[in-house]
């Protein structure tokens, strides 16, 4: 969880109406370049980077870099956390039904256009652990049963079929293959469902990019090729909630409460 000087930086970092800005500008393209930032808002880079630093240091906005550029993702983490730590338990249901509500609004609007842009969607996580320790929390079936409720089954050599059995159904919920697999640093697999395993446009792909820093994992989560908004919004409920239960899990040795709704609780 973040602490209160990490809750400091963000607020600080939301205060500023341009820094607001650039991240509504990356939630509705995700992984833009500083040029591409600049020429959205008619910004000087010097102006721009001042701002994206500090978004950085508050971690609402990560980098990825791809070979020459340095493309910028809205991390949800920090706002998620606020989230968790002021809404209550009997609040969420409500406004969980209400954002559904509006979700099914503006995909229905986004179908009557016939226009859907997909963005990457990208998640950053610190856990106080090692890389092999997070590493095996991520392929270990024993320890997804516990902090994903689905067993991550596979070999995790590169070619392999990997899947992610529901524990309490038994069904196979999602299959893949594991495209890379460098001990304890990087795993990138395929992502589909058993039931439609050629979606038009090719499988999603997950990384699972690990970054090891005295006794903290900076683990960023990168999910690209997504077929819909829908499952956008999907993943964007899912891979918060899953790695808040990853991180307890490491750090705790338990895992955290469940709502009835399915998602974890502060």
């Amino acid at each position: 969880m973040v602490d209160d000087k990490g809750m400091d930086a963000v607020f600080k970092a939301l205060a500023d109406p341009t820094r607001r800005l650039l991240l509504d500008r990356l939630r509705e393209q995700n992984g833009q370049t500083l040029s591409e930032l600049c020429g959205r808002l008619s910004m000087t880079r010097q102006s721009a980077t001042q701002h994206l630093d500090l978004l950085r240091d508050a971690t609402l906005v990560t980098v990825v870099r791809r070979g020459r550029e340095r493309l910028h993702y809205l991390n949800p983490a920090p706002i998620h956390e606020i989230r968790e730590r002021w809404i209550s338990e009997f609040d969420s249901p409500r406004l969980e039904a209400l954002s559904a509500v509006k979700r099914q609004a503006e995909e229905y609007a986004m179908s009557i256009n016939e226009v859907e842009t997909v963005p990457d969607y990208v998640y950053v996580t610190y856990i106080r652990a090692t890389a092999p320790d997070v590493w095996k929390a991520l392929t270990d079936a024993d320890l997804t049963a516990r902090y994903w409720g689905h067993r991550n089954v596979s070999d995790w050599q590169p070619g392999s079929a990997w899947e992610h059995h529901n524990v309490e159904s038994g069904n196979l919920d999602i299959v893949g293959t594991v495209l890379e697999a460098d001990e304890p640093r990087r795993l990138v697999v395929t992502f589909a469902d058993p039931a439609n395993l050629d979606p038009p446009g090719g499988q999603s792909v997950v990384t699972f990019l690990l970054e090891e820093d005295t006794d903290v994992v900076r683990l960023t989560v990168t999910h690209e090729n997504l077929p819909s908004m829908g499952m956008y919004g999907g993943i964007s409920q899912g891979w918060p909630a899953v790695l808040a239960n990853l991180k307890s899990l490491l750090e705790t040795g338990d895992v955290l409460p469940r709502s009835p709704w399915g998602m974890v609780q502060s």
